[in-house]
């Protein structure tokens, strides 16, 4: 197996997919999932050849508040009991300034949308306690949520909606290197 061949796993112990999204036109909101997995094949020297698959478990959603979750988890937003998973899938890698550009299908709810992910990483490789090889990389991205069909709202008296249309997204994952 040549170096350009490596996959790299999420180690989902010690990664984080959250989210943004501003509310009442006051707040950010903010959350997470709590499952996904997915991986990354690369070579640190071209990384414009990677490859990026994620996979969200859209039910394990957090907001640190059981009745919000619930109805994030409804057909008012993600209908997890029809869509159960979000997933990502890169098509295209680019250096942008100190890092990366990773461009790929969103697909939120049954809806494909080509976002770019600005990816800061990977980190160089070092061994962990345990003798693997490990990197990391973090990335964000903005995107709106109206955009893959989640349009449930509420007007303000005072003007303005109760949920903004701008998700913003944020992932930071430590990768391990899957043997031969």
């Amino acid at each position: 197996m040549s170096d350009q061949d490596t996959t790299w796993a999420i180690d989902t112990s010690h990664s984080s997919v959250s989210f943004s999204v501003r509310h009442m036109m006051i707040s950010n909101v903010k959350g997470e999932f709590e499952r996904f997995s997915g991986a990354a094949r690369f070579s640190a020297d071209a990384p414009e050849r990677a490859s990026v698959e994620v996979d969200i478990e859209l039910a394990s959603i957090d907001t640190r508040d059981a009745k919000r979750d619930a109805h994030l988890r409804s057909a008012d937003f993600f209908d997890t009991e029809t869509h159960p998973k979000m997933t990502f899938r890169s098509t295209a890698v680019r250096r942008a300034g100190d890092g990366l550009a990773v461009d790929g299908d969103l697909t939120i709810k049954g809806v494909t949308r080509k976002i770019t992910l600005a990816v800061d990483g990977p980190t160089a490789a070092h061994a962990d306690p345990w003798g693997n090889q490990r990197v990391g990389a973090s990335a964000t991205a903005t995107i709106k949520r109206s955009e893959f069909g989640i349009t449930w709202n509420t007007a303000l008296e005072a003007g303005g909606v109760l949920v903004g249309d701008d998700v913003k997204i944020s992932i930071d994952v430590s990768l391990v290197k899957q043997k031969a």
